[in-house]
C-alpha cells in the first residue's frame, strides 16, 4: 500500500493542507507517525475520509456531527436506520434554521420599508429601532 504526505492528500481531496492538519487537530483524521525526513505519510483512505468530511459539511453538518457519521460507519451495531435518524435531525435543523431566516428577511424588509434612503442618519428608522431597548 503506498502513502502520501500530507500535500498530495490535501491536492486529491481538493482542500488545503492546513484544513488537512484542522482535522487531525479535531480527532476527524488519524494523526500519522513521522518517517523518513520528519514527513508523515497517510494512507490513501485518508483522501475519501476528507471527502466525506466535506461532503456532509456541504450539506450543513458541524464538525461534531460529521465526526459523530465517521462513527457510525465503523460501529458494528449501528443500523441505516441509525444514520436515517441523524440525517433527519438535520433536515429538521435546517427547516428550522429556514423559518428563522425568513422571519429575519421579514423583519428586515419591514424596516427597509419605513426608510427613505435620505435625511440625516440621526433621523434613519432602522437605527432607531436597533438602538430601541427591547427593539426586536
Amino acid at each position: 500500500m503506498s502513502t502520501l504526505t500530507i500535500g498530495k492528500v490535501a491536492q486529491r481531496a481538493g482542500v488545503g493542507v492546513e484544513t488537512v492538519r484542522f482535522y487531525i487537530r479535531e480527532g476527524l483524521v488519524p494523526e500519522t507517525p513521522r518517517h523518513g525526513f520528519g514527513f508523515r505519510e497517510y494512507p490513501p483512505d485518508t483522501v475519501a475520509r476528507l471527502q466525506f468530511i466535506q461532503r456532509a459539511k456541504r450539506l450543513g453538518f458541524s464538525l461534531k456531527e460529521v465526526r459523530e457519521l465517521l462513527d457510525l460507519r465503523v460501529s458494528p451495531e449501528v443500523t441505516c436506520a441509525d444514520v436515517r435518524s441523524h440525517a433527519t435531525a438535520k433536515v429538521a435543523d435546517i427547516e428550522e434554521r429556514i423559518r428563522d431566516l425568513q422571519r429575519m428577511r421579514k423583519a428586515l424588509r419591514s424596516l427597509v420599508e419605513t426608510c427613505q434612503g435620505s435625511g440625516p442618519v440621526s433621523d434613519c428608522p432602522i437605527l432607531d429601532h436597533l438602538t430601541r431597548a427591547g427593539g426586536s
